[in-house]
């Protein structure tokens, strides 16, 4: 039983992972053991059965060719400038009444509005020069150049793999026949296409982008060949180092530096925001920080806990990280800043001085192998009723970051933010945890230089069952580390642009208003997401996926996603699509046609012939 279960939940991890594996291309590209990918986006199954009927699997989705949809309701306007939407938002609100819970349903009706111009949009990033910055840039050029490269396995071509909304899709819903019709992540609302991204940043080292690339080792030796021309004149921009903040061995590198006083350091970097600005032609700019992990930065009083205390420490030369620097001058000129490193760059008057710019901030640390399993698999766990009891989670990788990691201040700030992601699906159980109990959770990490890029990722996760049993599972996970980050960096500049062109309203509050400045929203890309003040944070990955999705999907007047299929689920046919009526029960053959069993519904269930299923009573 419980292995069918863990089938089942690997199953769901695999799904959620393949939601960002590639469109379908337009002509068919050949699939390994799964015959072609046909242009409408789905692989025929070659030999599924020996009576020949096609995968189920296959059989139960559809991919439109094309990504432009309409949704047609007197809720939604598609104006020349902007989308808008109106939307009923239900929701529940539950009080504590004399030792009972009492649920009142909610409704509260927002109007959505999108700007459908898409700006030219630049990045700039800090620490370019590094695995993640130079891999990234490495994969818009490779897009968008249409590469392609011969390796052991084959020809490789460029494509946009792991990025939620260039490689994912979203169900609109069921067509006439019953059958879900997906699109891509990207065709919900007017997006940033990547390929038209301009980048630039800093860096401690003064290395060029095509010397980075080959520093990284992340990248095929063909593809290096071929981006080498291109990336060979992209130079960081000189960047801010203190020592104390980061590991010892990474001085060697600091030969590209931003000298001065703190104040002076904060002005160059507005400056150098400013310069690429005007000179790329950009609308906007976002700055994302994927630099070093620093060592925390307490928060003290008349230090850096008010916007006004933090712009004053500046100004004296007192402790501030690099990270906070760059974090503040972002905002001052107006750019959203996303921190993708675990320490605390955000402290809070950095986060007062984004609310009271109305500028976007997000963070922190990308969520990208060992912890994304985790905020699945300890969901899944806590989910079927099992106590998971101890988790312990042991890496070893060998680039630049896994070296500045074998230093204890700056390991200390990985451990906070892997150790957290399991917090807030322990206490959505009380039944099963104790106020305060909580597993007990050990995280590892080694620098192993050989292996490079390439991290490895051991859990063991034991739980227990009933009547004193126990359950003990062990993954192993090899990851790509700056291939699976790069994607995730591309999702949160493309999200946080949309975001921006997002404004709403609401009746009892009609004036137009953004979202927080907080970005919560972004919180399925972050192992420690940060949220508004008493907001509660989430961390299991199909909620936070779901989040999105559903946000989205407000924005152009369709309902939540809620899986629910009360189409496929109802005795006798009765509701209607904008078409003929949906049948009741359409379940896909395994073995053939079914014969029609007494309740109307044909097909099987894991297996078994329904012809001898009872009779549901009628009165």
């Amino acid at each position: 039983m419980f292995g069918e279960m863990m089938k089942t939940a690997v199953t769901a991890l695999f799904y959620c992972f393949s939601q960002l594996g590639r469109l379908a291309e337009a002509a068919p590209v050949p699939m390994m053991g799964m015959g072609t990918l046909r242009p409408s986006g789905i692989p025929q199954a070659q030999d599924a059965s020996r009576d020949g009927c096609p995968c189920p699997m296959f059989q139960l989705s559809a991919m439109e060719a094309t990504t432009e949809f309409v949704v047609e309701s007197p809720d939604v306007v598609y104006g020349p400038d902007a989308i808008e939407a109106q939307y009923e938002y239900r929701t529940t609100c539950v009080s504590r009444e004399g030792g009972v819970l009492k649920v009142y349903p909610t409704s509260t009706r927002f109007t959505f509005r999108t700007v459908r111009q898409v700006p030219r949009l630049g990045v700039m990033l800090v620490g370019w020069g590094g695995n993640n910055g130079s891999t990234l840039t490495a994969a818009v050029l490779a897009n968008r150049l249409r590469l392609s490269w011969p390796t052991r396995t084959g020809r490789k071509e460029a494509n946009y793999y792991g990025s939620l909304t260039q490689a994912g899709t979203v169900s609109l819903g069921l067509d006439a026949e019953g059958q879900e019709v997906f699109v891509p992540f990207s065709a919900l609302l007017p997006m940033v296409a990547p390929d038209d991204l301009v980048f630039d940043g800093w860096d401690i080292s003064s290395v060029n982008l095509a010397e980075a690339m080959r520093r990284a080792q992340v990248l095929d030796w063909g593809l290096q060949e071929q981006l080498w021309p291109h990336m060979e004149s992209l130079r960081p921009r000189p960047s801010v180092y203190i020592p104390e903040f980061i590991a010892a061995n990474q001085s060697a590198r600091a030969d590209n530096l931003i000298l001065g006083t703190r104040a002076q350091q904060l002005e160059q970097i507005r400056r150098d925001i400013r310069d690429f600005r005007s000179s790329a032609g950009l609308d906007k700019v976002i700055v994302l920080w994927t630099a070093n992990t620093e060592r925390f930065c307490e928060v003290v009083p008349g230090l850096n806990d008010t916007a006004e205390n933090l712009l004053r420490t500046i100004q004296l030369g007192l402790e501030v990280s690099p990270s906070t620097l760059f974090a503040v001058a972002s905002i001052l000129e107006g750019c959203a800043f996303l921190n993708g490193s675990p320490q605390n760059t955000l402290v809070p008057g950095a986060l007062e001085l984004a609310r009271q710019r109305r500028v976007f901030v997000g963070g922190d640390d990308f969520k990208s192998g060992q912890t994304k399993v985790k905020s699945v698999l300890v969901d899944f766990l806590i989910g079927s009723g099992l106590k998971t009891m101890s988790i312990v989670s042991y890496n070893h990788l060998g680039n630049n970051d896994g070296q500045n990691l074998s230093a204890p201040p700056q390991f200390r700030s990985k451990e906070v933010s892997k150790s957290s992601v399991v917090d807030d699906m322990v206490q959505s159980n009380p039944v099963l945890y104790a106020p305060g109990e909580e597993p007990d959770h050990c995280v590892v990490i080694k620098y192993v230089p050989y292996v490079g890029d390439s991290k490895r990722a051991l859990d063991e996760y034991t739980s227990e069952l009933m009547l004193g049993g126990t359950n003990t599972l062990v993954l192993h996970n090899t990851c790509e580390d700056s291939l699976l980050a790069a994607p995730i960096m591309l999702d949160l500049v493309l999200l946080t642009e949309l975001c921006q062109r997002v404004s709403f309203c609401t009746d009892a509050d009609p004036e137009p208003q953004s979202f927080h400045s907080v970005l919560s929203l972004l919180g399925f890309l972050f192992k420690a997401p940060l949220v508004p003040p008493g907001s509660p944070v989430v961390n299991a990955l199909f909620r936070q996926r779901s989040c999105i999705e559903n946000i989205l999907r407000a924005c152009v007047g369709l309902p939540p996603q809620n899986h629910m299929l009360l189409e496929h689920k109802m005795e006798r046919p009765g509701l209607t699509r904008g078409g003929p009526v949906v049948a009741a029960c359409p379940v896909p053959c395994k073995k053939g046609p079914a014969p029609t069993a007494p309740n109307g519904c044909t097909g099987d269930a894991n297996g078994h012939s329904q012809v001898d299923a009872p009779q549901m009573p009628t009165t």
